[in-house]
């Protein structure tokens, strides 16, 4: 999952000249800000044409409820028909290139898909909206094996195999079917919101795409680096190829441990070792018996020769090796290795032969005697009963086993030796160890940099040849009477090749390609650069303007993929492809699970989007913390469609509180406002500036944390402070501006801090979540700029520390009375009197605040009084410290009918009393603190303690009543 961003050191201004001349930059229609007068103005032009002449296309909280889902769509082919998706270098920022990771042209969005998706666009939108020349470069992969297996079942429904096609013919069907149905992902993936530029879109079988992949294979062949050989790989035997290590899936299963007698040759009938395997048909393929040199069991036998059962005779040798397992099964390990991995590096140190006893499609071959032609299970089943019958066979055990299954067909993957293509890794490894070593690249978390170079440190060759016939076909020819492995041309083209061979062979030689295609990986490593024209753009000017990728993709492809692009990158372009790798984890369930049918927990997105929208689904996967798995719960998704909503009601709001859209005066005084200095900072009323020292201070934040990846704390602050600062408190506080129709000045400047901090909020909130924030700034009125190309809100700019605390101070004075009137049981309507204790510069700026607390508050205006000390009628008020130096004392008489509250407090207390006796009378039991479970006894007690508690308070408070009568009698 790829993010490319422009190396910032390329292009500083004094160097933006050059980029006109760059092939790589032409390639992707970004030009220098040096534009012809006309080009600048028309793109002008077409920033500043927003609604005005879309007025279709948005809604708006003043005639809307809630945002309407549907109106996504709308929003996103609005972006698409303006162009904002496009590179423009209208304000000399930096350039932002990203290749998206190709998906599946198969695929059907899943949530790792939209979690890759959304990462990507919240980076791309918010380096757009910092001024980068911002390009995502969108595109699919041809996935070759699960693309093949697709068409297979169409044309098994039309009665057909494929092999009862041409290749050619074949191939034109899956062209077919990738024109109808192979743009399902693109537009799911529109639907996430994904701002790329889909005029440049790719796809891994698309000719220049092609002629990188050939040209990758014949310089690494040129080099000495890819050859063909004999090895061990993973089979499909259903799908009749070889396939990557990223497409075999291990499941537990149950299964069987046989165990099968190996006489031994010249020994008496009581001369036998027992040997238990999960795959007794593999035995036709042993070459060896092994047990460890100090087993006192077997060391009598080492030197010596075994039978294989059922083989006629055949003889193999027992030798003695260290990395037996004495204590797994009975210490007898038979070596198979033509069908085991551990088997095979085994025989190849040793020097053992290597039978194969399997043909490509599961049955077994000549080598399994009168075996031959049955299915490997089929086999199995046999030979177990024909074991049984020559008394060979010991015992059959239950045994749970880690299968192979094959991630497209879900068969059982054999391990299977078979003549491949390799690519040779270590030299290329060695490059990319050292990139990191050198920092380079930069892993994130940094905890997967060790896992990254453990695995390039233990690579092994890759194998690069598919059994397929949908994919880039492998650049080798071969002569027709000649040997395959000594006699094969490599070239660029059949063309080439024939040239090639004439040269060699004559002109009378005949030549075939190789019937392979080249594993889907292969096309997918050189991704990052193909895509921006390699090799038709030279690695020099890659150099010069090579896209530093955030390499953003699920730790568990971090060796398949990112790895490859890694080493391919420097092999090709001679530098990395990308600067840093951001590894997010896996979307699990909300109970940890990994998502699978069989489990039925997968969510789709789709349906997810439907009932929550999509910004509440990018906000909630976007929450996570770099490479941990994030759990997915419908109420965190609930819980965001209920902020979506949120910022609907706050917007509505804050469109009720501006002037009218024809009040050019008002308009103009509103937004003479400015906040950018601490002079005008200090000249706002108190809740004023706190709100807006606190969206600076949430301004420089936030953008810090986008510019690390800390996209997790970015959401959780811009949240925070919307939820917490702006909705909860300066709305409400604002409304004591609005409803005051004496002091018309503060309205105003009331009216341009909710518009500068709601603004700014929309702002920050984009990348997360598009499409609401794009339907509020639209409604907002006098919009020049469509918010998803709008300038960033401007960093360090003044807060004032005290003005923070002294608003803090309100707050806590608000919450105190708050609470007092819910412990009170006052009727929310209901206004009363308090005194506001404190020193004089303290009630200053409280009693400035005045209208704001009272609103809050619920306070009578008439009846609040600011003094310095305590008042009179102390005795028979509620005390409340708000904090040091600032106390509230409330008249019960205003909050309560004090008697008739006596009366209910003394019944109650009678109540509690006697159910806390209870708990204690349970606990003074013997019997019970002794045999009951440890943790009822706990509870008893937590509930104890908690009735002791409630008891004391409710006491203390009919204590202050009562006191409050007898000094009113």
């Amino acid at each position: 999952m790829a993010l490319s961003i422009c190396n910032p050191s390329l292009f500083s201004p004094h160097s933006l000249h050059r980029f006109k001349l760059n092939p790589l930059l032409l390639r992707l229609g970004i030009t220098s800000r040096r534009w012809s007068p006309s080009s600048s103005k028309s793109r002008k032009r077409a920033y500043f044409s927003v609604v005005a002449s879309d007025g279709e296309v948005f809604t708006s909280p003043e005639t809307a409820k809630s945002f309407d889902f549907a109106s996504e769509e709308r929003i996103y082919n609005w972006w698409e028909s303006q162009g904002y998706f496009k590179p423009s270098f209208d304000r000399g920022g930096d350039p932002f290139v990203i290749p998206m990771p190709p998906p599946n042209v198969t695929g059907s969005l899943h949530m790792g898909h939209a979690m890759f998706v959304t990462l990507e666009d919240i980076m791309v939108r918010y380096f757009r909206m910092k001024g980068r020349a911002t390009l995502w470069l969108p595109g699919t992969d041809h996935a070759g094996i699960a693309t093949q297996l697709v068409v297979e079942k169409m044309l098994a429904s039309e009665g057909l195999k494929r092999t009862d096609l041409t290749r050619e013919e074949f191939t034109n069907r899956v062209w077919e079917w990738k024109e109808q149905y192979g743009g399902r992902i693109t537009n799911q993936i529109k639907r996430l919101g994904a701002s790329c530029d889909w005029t440049k879109e790719r796809f891994t079988l698309d000719d220049q795409l092609s002629r990188a992949v050939i040209e990758a294979f014949v310089r690494l062949h040129e080099k000495g680096l890819i050859y063909q050989g004999s090895y061990m790989v993973n089979w499909s035997p259903n799908l009749q190829t070889a396939v990557s290590d990223l497409e075999v899936e291990y499941s537990e299963e149950p299964g069987a441990l046989y165990y099968i007698k190996y006489r031994v040759a010249g020994g008496s009938r009581s001369d036998f070792l027992t040997i238990a395997t999960t795959r007794p048909e593999t035995l036709f393929g042993d070459t060896a018996i092994a047990v460890h040199p100090e087993d006192e069991r077997y060391t009598k036998y080492i030197g010596m020769q075994a039978i294989v059962p059922q083989t006629f005779g055949r003889h193999v040798p027992i030798i003695a090796d260290k990395h037996v397992d004495k204590e797994f099964g009975t210490g007898v390990l038979k070596i198979s290795p033509g069908h085991d991995h551990n088997d095979y590096h085994l025989a190849r140190k040793l020097g053992l032969p290597i039978l194969n006893v399997m043909n490509k499609d599961g049955t077994l071959n000549e080598v399994a005697g009168l075996y031959s032609g049955l299915d490997r299970f089929e086999a199995r089943k046999k030979l177990w009963s024909d074991l049984e019958e020559t008394g060979l066979a010991v015992k059959k055990e239950p045994y749970n086993l880690r299968v192979p299954r094959s991630q497209r067909g879900g068969e059982i993957i054999e391990p299977l030796v078979s003549k491949q293509w390799f690519v040779t890794m270590e030299p290329l490894a060695e490059k990319a160890l050292h990139a990191v070593e050198k920092q380079q690249l930069i892993i994130l978390p940094e905890r997967f940099e060790k896992t990254y170079n453990h695995w390039l440190t233990n690579i092994k060759d890759w194998c690069i040849s598919r059994q397929l016939w949908w994919g880039h076909r492998i650049p080798v020819w071969y002569i027709v009477g000649k040997d395959c492995e000594e006699d094969y041309i490599v070239a660029r083209s059949s063309e080439e090749a024939h040239l090639k061979a004439r040269e060699k062979y004559g002109r009378s030689v005949e030549i075939y390609q190789d019937p392979d295609v080249l594993d889907t990986w292969f096309s997918s490593s050189l991704w990052p650069f193909s895509t921006l024209g390699w090799p038709d753009v030279s690695a020099e000017d890659f150099r010069q303007f090579y896209p530093t990728t955030i390499l953003e993709t699920g730790h568990d492809i971090l060796f398949f993929w990112v790895a490859r692009m890694v080493m391919m990158g420097i092999e090709f372009t001679g530098t990395v492809p990308f600067s840093y790798v951001y590894l997010h984890g896996l979307i699990r369930d909300s109970q940890g699970r990994k998502m699978s049918k069989t489990l039925g927990n997968v969510i789709d997105p789709i349906d997810t989007i439907k009932e929550y929208g999509t910004d509440a689904l990018r906000f909630t996967i976007s929450l996570g913390t770099a490479g941990q798995d994030l759990n997915l719960s419908m109420e965190r998704l609930t819980s965001n469609k209920a902020f979506t909503n949120k910022l609907w009601n706050a917007g509505k709001f804050v469109l009720q509180s501006l002037p009218s859209r024809s009040d050019a005066s008002a308009w103009d005084q509103l937004l003479s406002y400015k906040f950018d200095t601490e002079e005008l900072l200090l000249r706002l009323p108190l809740s004023e500036c706190w709100v807006v020292s606190e969206l600076h201070e949430l301004i420089d934040n936030v953008t810090a944390s986008y510019d690390k990846f800390f996209f997790g704390d970015a959401g959780r602050g811009i949240y925070d402070f919307f939820w917490g600062d702006f909705a909860d408190w300066y709305i409400e506080a604002s409304k004591a501006r609005f409803y005051d129709s004496e002091n018309q000045t503060d309205a105003i400047i009331a009216q341009a801090v909710i518009l500068y901090v709601f603004e700014n909020i929309l702002k920050l909130l984009h990348p997360f979540m598009p499409f609401v924030t794009e339907e509020l700034w639209q409604a907002l009125p006098n919009r020049k700029r469509a918010l998803i190309v709008s300038n960033w809100p401007q960093t360090l700019l003044p807060r004032d520390v005290k003005s923070i605390k002294k608003f803090e101070n309100l707050q806590a004075l608000t919450r105190a009375i708050r609470n007092a009137r819910a412990e009170y049981s006052v009727e929310p309507a209901k206004r009363i009197s308090a005194s506001i204790v404190a020193s004089t510069d303290v009630l200053d700026y409280i009693s400035s605040e005045k209208q704001v607390l009272g609103l809050l508050s619920r306070l009578d205006l008439q009846n609040v009084h600011f003094i310095e000390t305590v008042p009179d009628y102390a005795k028979q008020s509620v005390h409340l410290v708000a904090g040091e130096g600032l106390e509230a004392y409330l008249p019960l008489a205003d909050m309560v009918d004090v008697s008739t509250e006596v009366q209910r407090l003394s019944k109650r207390i009678l109540k509690m009393q006697s159910e806390y006796d209870a708990l204690i009378a349970r606990l003074s039991s013997p019997s019970f603190v002794e045999k009951a479970p440890e943790e009822v006894v706990r509870g008893v007690r937590e509930k104890a303690t908690d009735a002791e508690e409630k008891l004391k308070l409710t006491k203390n408070r009919l204590s202050l009543l009562e006191s409050s009568v007898s000094v009113r009698g």
